[in-house]
């Protein structure tokens, strides 16, 4: 009997018992699916991530307040003045490296919005930013226009809007540009609407938010507590480090920060975001990757007991197949191809259910649709693993069997 003949008495074999070979097909589905699903709706995320970080890259920073908390060598950390809006527009009009510069400033992450007898949840955020602020940003005016020059210079009472906010205030058809909307007492005429974002997990935040004029949110600011961020935006990528540097020098000097003396600001490269994003999703990765072995191994170890089971059942087959002159080699094969057909149907069925899995996930968390070739495969490869390593002990006492003890099996 040869290798092909071999491969094709496996198979007969599985034909012969459907029910076995499905159930025992489906404790691998159930672990590829495991593992090809978890990693889907991870990938699926990560993409949908890059994509919305897509347009934030390695050719921006941001020059933000510093942030100190707690004591350091027991002695009381200094506390830092935030970015006022003179130093931040200071730095816009005067910094001279080559660069186009933002500045914006969260005025409120609970505010309310009413037009004529409707109004938002208290969940709305206010954003000031200037005429560079969607252009670096990354974000896209779906409807209507930009501010003008001389809207930003005076700090006009006019607004962009989120989609949430369009949806939660005007009809389905209802156009709402040149609207007028209301909120902290003031009426702010709509001139655009912001392009949908969605949101990772279900939150819509860049989509509950309105924008409007930088020094009209600077007169929502009747505290003085407001703090103005700054994000500028470079030509040429490589030279990201130089440009900081020179940006450094030049906020000290705004700052008035004396010699010796540590940054009372802080700087960071906008691509530092989507790296620390990067480090969390394969973090995520190898935990799905983790619990998909942990189910891989249960279905190795059920199917290594259904092997066992069918070796005891097919003695006197195999004392038959022996005497009819098959080699303990042979038999060895044979049991092991059985063994891996059955792990390879159960995980191509589980690999179309992870596929399908994961995305449902990674639909509902705000992912995209990706089919992850990658996973895949190995998932499949790892299917070949399992069933060499799970049939070949019940292959190897199959293989080992007395011919004329066999045949005497009842």
């Amino acid at each position: 009997m040869n290798l092909g003949q071999n491969i094709s008495e496996g198979i007969n074999s599985i034909k012969g018992n459907v029910l076995r070979t499905v159930l025992t097909g489906l404790i691998i589905a159930i672990g590829i699916t495991s593992l090809v699903g978890m990693l889907t709706a991870v990938d699926g995320i990560k993409s949908e991530i890059d994509s919305s970080l897509s347009n934030l890259g390695a050719n921006s920073f941001d020059v933000n307040s510093k942030f100190v908390r707690g004591n350091r060598n027991g002695r009381k950390a200094r506390a830092y003045e935030p970015i006022r809006f003179d130093e931040a527009m200071r730095f816009k009009e005067d910094f001279d490296y080559p660069s186009t510069t933002t500045v914006y400033t969260r005025a409120s992450g609970s505010a309310e919005i009413k037009y004529e007898k409707k109004k938002t949840n208290p969940n709305i955020s206010i954003t000031g930013g200037d005429e560079n602020y969607f252009t670096i940003k990354g974000i896209d005016i779906e409807k209507g226009r930009n501010f003008s020059s001389l809207e930003i210079q005076y700090g006009n009472y006019v607004c962009i809007l989120g989609t949430e906010v369009v949806k939660s205030l005007f009809e389905k058809n209802e156009d709402p540009i040149n609207k007028t909307v209301k909120f902290y007492g003031n009426n702010y005429r709509i001139i655009g609407v912001l392009e949908e974002k969605g949101g990772f997990g279900g939150d819509t935040e860049e989509d509950r938010n309105i924008i409007i004029p930088l020094l009209n949110a600077k007169r929502l600011d009747r505290r003085g507590s407001m703090r103005f961020n700054i994000t500028t935006m470079i030509a040429n990528p490589e030279n990201i480090d130089y440009a900081m540097g020179e940006a450094t020098g030049f906020m000290r000097k705004v700052r008035g920060d004396e010699i010796g003396q540590e940054d009372s600001f802080e700087l960071e490269r906008s691509d530092s975001v989507t790296e620390a994003l990067d480090d969390i999703t394969n973090g995520m990765r190898w935990a799905g990757f983790g619990i998909g072995a942990v189910t891989l191994l249960g279905a190795a170890i059920g199917l290594m007991n259904i092997m066992m089971v069918t070796v005891t059942e097919r003695t006197r087959e195999i004392g038959v197949r022996k005497a009819l002159g098959a080699t303990p080699k042979r038999i060895l094969q044979q049991f092991l191809i059985e063994a891996i057909v059955i792990c390879q149907m159960g995980g191509i069925v589980g690999a179309i259910l992870g596929i399908i899995v994961g995305n449902v996930i990674a639909n509902f968390l705000g992912g995209a649709f990706v089919i992850p070739w990658v996973w895949i495969t190995v998932g499949l490869v790892i299917c070949i693993i399992v069933g060499i390593v799970s049939g070949y002990i019940p292959a190897k006492r199959a293989a080992s069997l007395d011919p004329i003890e066999s045949l005497r099996f009842e």
